[in-house]
């Protein structure tokens, strides 16, 4: 019996060409196993076999999606593969963007089955849950040595054709698919057991999750606007020409925090956004659309606010993950509350 052929989709870091400043690597096609490639195939056995691996970086798949997408697909039709598997991508926001995006693109060019594997607040888990099998993971590369057997085993059933069991089973996030099972008890009784041991304070998994939302206490309102200090912050990407902290348009890593002290207005030859969730032309052309320094400036002069605080906090909310995000906000948040600032103008896209 001959193996199972896989093909094999990682970044331009687990492919050895480098960290963020080689993010812009273009695709690349390598015959056999690379970097944790080789993990997966030590646990496929006999029974499968990497037969070629994709390179590509973050920064280029997610800021040229066709075209990556493009040479990727071409590259997968050349070597008659089973299956397909991408990552894992553990917390690397682009990168799980990227794993998802081509899994997805693979099933529906050739029919083939595919899977990736990434932490849950990864944002390729809600960008592609629905789509493909994305298997749960740790937060980082550290976890890498329990991943791989579980991706290889997910990869192996998946090939196969064998039944996959419920996302509980199989450790994979749920993707929407409600499927008929038969029970050895009925609905009601179930419910009362698992309504009794709610009440003893007993543990019990229900069989149907409700989505959780964060509550957010408003804060109250401002009672003198002449007397308060106000900063702006923002997820659109409102940066220095030339993005000198190299914030990435996707999946933002960081945010740049830049002086505005004695600028009235943001022009084209000294802002630009790096945000690639949308058309920038116009934020290139007048950064204030994004981001009104101008306006807030006439406010300061005309006393209806205090002050403008020196600095503004930039990021890109296009892809970056949840976590990343209120990290961002708490490390922001702690900063101008010690600046002494008292109100926030938040501005998006």
């Amino acid at each position: 019996m001959s193996k199972i052929r896989v093909v094999h989709y990682i970044n331009q870091f687990f492919g050895g060409v480098g960290g963020e400043e080689k993010a812009d690597h273009l695709p690349e096609l390598r015959l056999g196993a690379v970097g944790p490639g080789m993990a997966l195939s030590q646990q496929f056995g006999d029974e499968a076999e990497i037969v070629a691996t994709i390179v590509c970086g973050d920064s280029y798949f997610n800021e040229n999606t066709p075209a990556a997408l493009e040479a990727i697909l071409g590259f997968v039709a050349d070597q008659k593969a089973d299956i397909f598997v991408a990552g894992p991508a553990f917390n690397a926001g682009r990168y799980g963007m990227a794993c998802g995006g081509v899994c997805k693109a693979v099933q529906e060019k050739f029919g083939i089955p595919a899977v990736t594997a990434m932490f849950g607040e990864n944002p390729g888990v809600d960008g592609f849950k629905q789509d493909v099998y994305i298997l749960e993971t740790g937060d980082s590369a550290a976890t890498m040595r329990t991943a791989a057997p579980v991706l290889a085993k997910f990869t192996l059933k998946l090939a196969k054709n064998e039944e996959i069991g419920a996302p509980t089973c199989e450790a994979y996030f749920p993707r929407g698919i409600r499927k008929n099972v038969f029970a050895e008890e009925r609905g009601s009784k179930r419910a009362v057991d698992m309504l009794v041991a709610k009440l003893k304070g007993e543990e019990f998994v229900t069989e149907y999750p409700m989505p959780h939302f964060d509550n957010v206490a408003p804060a109250p309102a401002i009672k003198d606007m002449p007397k308060t200090k106000v900063a702006l912050v923002t997820s659109g990407g409102i940066c220095p020409k030339g993005n000198p902290d190299r914030i990435e348009s996707s999946s933002a890593s960081k945010y740049g925090k830049y002086d505005i002290d004695g600028l009235n207005a943001f022009c084209a030859n000294c802002a630009e956004t790096a945000h690639g969730g949308y058309d920038p032309v116009y934020a290139n052309q007048d950064a204030n659309r994004v981001l009104p320094l101008d306006v807030l400036r006439d406010m300061e002069k005309e006393g209806k606010i205090e002050k403008l605080h020196k600095y503004y906090y930039t990021t890109v909310g296009n892809g970056t993950s949840v976590a990343s995000s209120k990290a961002y906000a708490a490390e922001i948040a702690a900063e101008l509350v010690n600046d002494g600032v008292q109100a926030v103008i938040l501005t998006s896209t």
